[in-house]
C-alpha cells in the first residue's frame, strides 16, 4: 500500500481549488479552539498560503494535506506543524470538517497514514499533539495509536473567559 492512500481514503497536497474549503475552515469560529485561531483570514491571505503550499516541509516547517474519501470528496485536513528536523519531531493535528463524515474512520485512516509517512519518509523520532480536555473523540483517536499523555497544561485555553486544560500527547517511534 502507498503511504498516503488507504482502502478508506487518501491524503493529497493542497490544490488551488481548495481555496473555499480552507477559507470556510479558517473562518469557522467553532474550530478556532482546536487551531488556536482568534481572527478570521481573508481570501487573499489564504490564496497566498495556497500559492506557497508547494514548498518543502524542511523549508516551511509544516505540511498540510487534504483528506479525501475514495469518491474524491474533501472531508478534512491533517497537519504536521512545528517540524523540527534536528530533533526529528513534529506536531500533528486532524480535522474532519464535514460533520457527516465524522466518526466514519476518516480521521483514523488519515492519522495512520501520517504516522507512517512521518516515521518512514521523514524519519521522525516522535510526533506530538495538543488536545483540549473536553475533546474526547480526539483523545480516543490518538490513544488508539498509542500516543501517551505526558502532561497537562493547566488553564491553557481560554474560551469565553473560561479556562480549560490541554493535554500533551506524544508518540515515540519504536517501530520504524
Amino acid at each position: 500500500m502507498r503511504t498516503l492512500k488507504s482502502e478508506h481514503c487518501y491524503l493529497r497536497a493542497l490544490e488551488p481549488e481548495d481555496l473555499d474549503f480552507i477559507y470556510d475552515i479558517e473562518n469557522d469560529e467553532s474550530v478556532w479552539e482546536v487551531s488556536n485561531t482568534i481572527t478570521p483570514y481573508s481570501r487573499f491571505l489564504i490564496q497566498e498560503y495556497l500559492d506557497n503550499a508547494h514548498k518543502d516541509i524542511f523549508e516551511v516547517k509544516q505540511l498540510r494535506l487534504v483528506i479525501c474519501d475514495n469518491s474524491d470528496r474533501t472531508v478534512g485536513l491533517i497537519d504536521l506543524f512545528d517540524f523540527d528536523p534536528h530533533h526529528k519531531r513534529a506536531g500533528v493535528g486532524v480535522l474532519i470538517y464535514d460533520e457527516s463524515s465524522r466518526a466514519k474512520g476518516f480521521g483514523k485512516a488519515a492519522l495512520q497514514m501520517i504516522i507512517d509517512y512521518s516515521f518512514k519518509q521523514l524519519n521522525l523520532h516522535q510526533l506530538f499533539c495538543n488536545i483540549s480536555e473536553e475533546n474526547t473523540s480526539s483523545i480516543k483517536l490518538f490513544e488508539q495509536f498509542n500516543f501517551q499523555r505526558i502532561g497537562t497544561k493547566k488553564d491553557w485555553i481560554c474560551i469565553n473567559n473560561i479556562y480549560k486544560d490541554e493535554y500533551l500527547y506524544q508518540l515515540i517511534n519504536h517501530v520504524y
